[in-house]
């Protein structure tokens, strides 16, 4: 019983933390808007805080059966990060994080050696 219920609570914390919304008002600058520069208007760091922090802790150190993200960057390369985050691994769900912020955590974490 006390298995069912810590599963349970394990399923809605990782469905409320995958909620994280889009909450930017400012209009992503295009390569246009930039004079020909393509540019990433991401906030990698802000994109961790809202949908990793809820499993990997708060200061990305791991927690329970979720590995440390905090030295990511010496295990796995940016390929090998942006493929955890589109296809999931053990018991991350696969595009928690999609498209240009998936790309921007990637790099981002790849430098966290």
């Amino acid at each position: 019983m006390k298995k069912q219920l810590m599963v349970m609570l394990f399923g809605a914390a990782l469905v409320l933390g995958a909620c994280g919304g889009d909450d930017s008002s400012e209009p992503e600058e295009t390569p246009a808007d930039s004079g020909g520069e393509e540019t990433s208007a991401v906030d990698a760091e802000q994109v961790v805080q809202q949908n990793c922090i809820s499993c990997h802790g708060e200061n990305l150190e791991g927690a329970g059966n979720f590995p440390s993200l905090n030295d990511v960057g010496s295990r796995l390369s940016e390929d090998e990060i942006h493929s955890v985050i589109e296809n999931g691994q053990g018991a991350m769900p696969a595009g928690l994080i999609e498209g240009e912020e998936a790309t921007a955590v990637a790099k981002y974490l790849s430098e966290m050696k």
